[in-house]
Order: C-alpha cells, then structure tokens, then sequence
C-alpha cells in the first residue's frame, strides 16, 4: 500500500456530475430547514436551559449558548460554504474526500455514523421520558418492566417506548422522502409555536431580581457551560446530508443551514432568559426544569403543553439525525467503502431503506437496554471532529480550487474557520476520558474494516485504475 493512496480525492465536478442519481428531488428551502430544526431544538430546550443554569451558569445560561452558537456558527458558515459548492450527500464526509482524501473521509464518515445513531438512542430515550409522564397524567401508566433500562429504576428491565420510537422514525423514513420530510416540518412548526407560546405566556411572570446574581458561578461557569449546551447548537448538519433531495441545492443549501442555526438560537436565548426569569435559576436542577417553572408559578395547563410540545420535538430530532445517519451509510457504501448492498435505494419510495431500517433496529435496541448517560458521554466526540475537518477543509479548498464555483462564501476566511477550529478543539478537550476510550475503540474497529475491506473496494480507486471490482 502507497501512502499517496490514503489521500485520493474526488473531484469535485465528479461529485457535482453523479448528485441525485435515483433520488426524489423534492424538497425546498423551507423543508430543509425544518429538519435543520428537527435536528437542532429538543432536549436542549426543554432539559438543558435549566440544568446548565442551576449547576453552571446561573441566568448567564443565555451568553452560554451565544457562546456555543459562535462556535457553532463558524462551523455552520464552513458547512454553507460546501452545501452550496459540493451538492450531494453524505454531508461532512463527502466534503472531506472532495478536499482532505479518502482516509480522512472514512474516518469523519465512521465517526458520524455512529454519533448520528448514538443521538436518536438518546432522543429516543428521553422522548420515552416525556410521553411515559404524559401518559400517567392521563391514568395511562406503563409497567415497570417497560419503562426504563435495566439500573434506571425498580423493576425495569425494558425501554418499550423508547425502542419503538426509533423502530417507527425508521420505518417513516423508508417511505417517500417528501412524506417524513412533511411529518418533520408539521412537528417543527408544532415545538416552534409552543416554545413562542411559552415565551410570550412567561414574559409576564418575569422577575428582574431573579437574574441577580447574572452570573453566580463567573464567567468560568459560563464557558463550562457553553461546552454542555453545545450538544444543543448543532443538528443543522443533518439537512445537508439530504443534498441530493433537494430541488435547488446549491441556493437552498447555504440558507436552510444558517436560517435553521438563527432561528433555534434566537428561541433558546430568549427561553434561557424566560426561565431563570419566571424562577430563581438554582430551583431548576430536575429533568424537566420548564414544567417545574411554570408549575411553580401556578400555570399547571402551561406545563402540559410544554410536554406535549417536548414529545413532538423530540421525535423531530430522531428523525433529522436517523435520515443523516442513513444517508452517510448510503454515500459510503456507494463509494465502495463499505457494501455495496447498503446503497441500492428502495424500487417504489427512491430511499435508502436498507441503512433505514439497520439503524432503526440498532438504536431501538441501544435505546431500550442502556442508561441514556452511558448512551451520551460518546455523541459529541464525532461531530466536534468532522467541524474541525470541515473548517480546515475550507481554507485548503479556498488555496487549492479559489476559483470553484460557490454559491455561497464564508466570511472572513480563515478567520472564520479558525474560530470554528479552535472552538471545537476546547469542546474536544471538556470531553470525560470514558468517552475517549470508547471513541477510540470504535475508530480502530473503522480502521480494520477500512484497509481490510473499504481500501480495496473504493470505487474511486477502480476509476483512476480502470480495474474491475474485485469480488466481495
């Protein structure tokens, strides 16, 4: 083996040129921003605004996320920038074969796969979490057996609601790409109107003295929980991995991912401020500190909608994550690094059901047997990386093709991605050694399967070879 090998790169008009092929281009500006949202509002939100300010910091809980949305934003306007030049899917991986070479690309790609899954076993678990406590309001309680992973409470030996959860995302988004995508933006607009409503009913209530002391825990605090809130400003990634379903990619692309990132900001600063507005910030250290905020203030009626407004927000989330997950698996394996049985779309629906329905599976079963702390010490670590990757492949591309065609430029380059850069290698840092011992475990797990199976199988490497594919 050539170490030259490990850096072939697709062209980018190669990637341009072979975008779309089998897929169902339908989806506008508007739907690829409503699952940037799916992505991005949902346990955040609803659990993390008031855990952060109870433990960390304080009212100052809303500088935390604009300090989270900046690293999150330099990242974003890296990723606008290759939405809008290389249009097709597989989101970071694919940026990363055009730019850095096939090893890197492998390596982004094997981390996002498992992130992405990793996130719905999450989501799924705390969506379990919410619709359990709507169903007790209602009489309705499940059994113990059924209502947790085994550890997480007396007598549980099962998440029943959580496994199916992810099983039913997984089955919707084997259908039409248009009938999930229309399910995802009904259930956005739903959450995005009761977060609005939760704002405008809590301005009232708000207590200035409440914010006093705006930061308890200094600024210290601040920034320790701006790496915690972090996991709450990115997810906008997952719509570029739905590239090739676009209509108009390289115009809709850029938008969808900065207005996805605006918007979701703009509600969780204005939440944070809500709520540590309504309520003194150190009585929200429970796991559904918006409930207990407005209980406090005696609008019961307002806490149920807030859980019914979580549910749907947080089933939003699987989706985005699952259809990301599913279509960096499809990408691979089209390249040949992985089988290329993955990458044969569904005859009647044009979707690649077949990773669908694999990951499904997986995190129904990881989201029923684990304790969603185990589930996400390891979600950050892969998306922290391919942001790196994705900031460092910008400057590179901007030196090596500055006259490719963009639809969109990120300001300020290198600044900008270097923002991005140093950002996400401090979130890197905060990450408990538990996790690195896992991710590194599963990367050497990516590098055998690579270099015994997906270096001999490139396509790109039979294409600048002209040798046949070798026999799986």
């Amino acid at each position: 083996m050539r170490l030259r090998e490990l850096g072939r790169v697709k062209s980018i008009d190669a990637l341009s040129s072979n975008a779309g092929s089998g897929f169902r281009r339908v989806l506008g500006v508007w739907q690829l921003t409503s699952i940037g949202l799916g992505g991005l509002i949902g346990v955040g939100i609803f659990v993390l605004t008031g855990v952060v300010a109870a433990t960390q910091a304080g009212p100052a809980v809303a500088l935390s996320f604009l300090i989270a949305g900046v690293a999150s934003g330099a990242a974003a306007l890296s990723y606008a920038e290759f939405a809008g030049l290389i249009p097709a899917a597989g989101s970071a991986y694919t940026y990363a074969y055009a730019v850095l070479g096939e090893f890197v690309a492998w390596i982004i790609g094997w981390d996002l796969l498992l992130e992405y899954a990793l996130v719905v076993a999450v989501v799924s678990i705390g969506w379990s979490a919410y619709l359990q406590a709507l169903l007790a309001q209602l009489g309705l309680p499940l059994p113990d057996w059924a209502a947790g992973a085994p550890g997480t409470g007396p007598g549980h030996r099962f998440d029943l609601l959580a496994a199916l959860g992810a099983l039913a995302v997984g089955g919707l988004l084997t259908l039409r790409i248009e009938w999930g995508a229309r399910f995802n933006a009904a259930m956005v607009v739903l959450k995005v109107a009761a977060v609005i409503f939760v704002i405008a009913v809590g301005l009232p209530y708000i207590r200035v003295e409440n914010w006093r002391p705006f930061m308890p825990f200094g600024f210290s605090g601040v920034t320790e929980g701006a790496a915690v809130v972090f996991f709450a400003v990115f997810g906008y990634d997952t719509l570029t991995t739905a590239a090739e379903e676009a209509r108009h990619p390289q115009r809709d692309l850029p938008r969808a991912v900065l207005l996805s990132l605006a918007i979701s900001l703009t509600l969780y600063v204005a939440m944070a401020l809500v709520l540590t507005g309504i309520v003194r910030y150190d009585t929200l250290d429970n796991p559904a500190p918006v409930v207990t905020a407005f209980e406090s203030i005696g609008l019961p009626w307002v806490a149920f909608i807030v859980s019914l407004a979580a549910v749907a927000g947080i089933t939003s989330v699987m989706l985005a994550f699952l259809l990301g997950c599913a279509r960096i698996w499809f990408a691979m394996s089209r390249d040949g690094l992985l089988p290329a049985w993955f990458a044969v779309l569904h005859p009647r629906f044009r979707t690649p059901h077949r990773p669908t329905l694999i990951a499904g599976a997986a995190t129904a079963v990881v989201a029923a047997l684990y304790p969603i702390k185990e589930v996400a010490e390891l979600v950050n670590i892969g998306t922290l990386s391919a942001f790196v990757v994705i900031c460092v492949a910008v400057i590179v591309l901007r030196r090596t093709r500055p006259d490719a065609p963009r639809s969109f430029r990120a300001p300020f380059v290198p600044v900008t991605p270097l923002v991005g850069i140093g950002f996400s290698l401090w979130l890197l840092s905060r990450l408990p050694a538990i996790a690195w011992e896992r991710f590194i475990i599963w990367l050497a797990i990516g590098f055998a399967v690579y270099f015994f199976y997906g270096r001999r199988h490139s396509r790109l490497a039979r294409d600048m070879s002209g040798a046949a594919p070798p026999s799986e």
